[in-house]
């Protein structure tokens, strides 16, 4: 699969809102921990041990690759259309689990979180959703969801049973494995649903999609 390039003029608005957003998102991911250095030792396996601040970080590199083909006239992949679509769905996850679970600033300040948990997550969507330069995702492949956050949930019960250090107190070993393993079923789950508005979503053709696309 792979996207119908956009007009060179319409393609270039598209990208640069990527691009801009994109690199935004990595300069306040950057400037939280240098500020908060003291706070976790200038540490980036803890700082990005959290999936905000991870999952907020690879979907600004993927949004600036899209970004990038978008301004050079150049068609979206099929894989990175995929890895957007993906992204998509877990800074989704990472909004519900922020204002559901873990709501609170921690060490950031008030407006990295709400940057993070709640506007980047929204502006995702709606590009998704309003800008029709992506084809539909086939169903089959909705399994793509899961290698990412499982591959990140084994990295942190293997922390936390060893050094003790795990980013959400919903995962503290001292609450039981029969516990963390119907957390972690209730995370892949909420994940699940994202993903499955997202692929559904795949499937309009997005409310500016003539604007893009046309000439």
């Amino acid at each position: 699969m792979m996207t119908t390039p956009a007009p060179p003029h319409r393609a270039r608005v598209v990208g640069a809102v990527r691009l801009v957003e994109g690199a935004a998102v990595i300069a306040i991911l950057f400037l939280t921990f240098f500020q908060g250095g003291a706070v976790n030792g200038f540490n980036p396996f803890d700082y990005f041990g959290f999936f905000t601040n991870l999952t907020s970080l690879l979907t600004a590199v993927v949004l600036i690759l899209v970004g990038a083909r978008c301004m050079a006239g150049r068609a979206v992949p099929g894989w990175l259309v995929e890895a957007r679509a993906v992204a998509t769905a877990c800074m989704l996850l990472v909004a519900v689990i922020y204002n559901g679970l873990v709501p609170g600033t921690g060490s950031a300040p008030p407006w990295v979180s709400v940057t993070l948990h709640i506007v980047f997550p929204a502006l995702l969507a709606l590009d998704w959703l309003l800008i029709g330069d992506r084809g539909p995702m086939r169903w089959s492949r909705l399994w793509i969801l899961a290698p990412y956050p499982v591959l990140w949930l084994v990295v942190v019960l293997v922390r936390g049973a060893t050094d003790g250090w795990v980013p959400y107190g919903f995962l503290l070993p001292e609450r039981g494995a029969g516990t963390i393993a119907l957390t972690g079923f209730g995370l892949l789950a909420v994940l699940g649903a994202a993903g499955a508005l997202v692929w559904g979503a795949s499937r309009l053709p997005g409310l500016v999609r003539s604007a893009v696309n046309a000439g």
